[in-house]
């Protein structure tokens, strides 16, 4: 039987995750996982997820300067001469 495209915000996706969720939750192995991800981020593991954190909400500020030519956020690309 072919699948049928639930598009974005697939309900049967979030069933299935939500289902796994779950399902990981029951087994222990999410307290486990919690309490190293805490002694992690007292470590140099930390300092280094921190400041990749805000590396990366740094970059996610904005458009994509790569988007333009110029680098100016707002305004209209010129087209590329040499797609044309």
């Amino acid at each position: 039987m072919p699948q049928r495209n639930e598009g974005e915000g697939s309900r049967s996706a979030a069933r299935d995750y939500n289902k796994r969720t779950r399902a990981f939750v029951r087994t222990g192995r999410a307290r486990k996982a919690a309490k190293q991800a805490q002694a992690a981020m007292d470590t140099n593991e930390g300092t280094q997820m921190r400041e990749a954190e805000i590396q990366g909400k740094a970059q996610a500020r904005g458009e994509d300067p790569q988007l333009y030519k110029k680098g100016k956020p707002g305004r209209d690309p010129k087209p590329d001469p040499d797609l044309e």
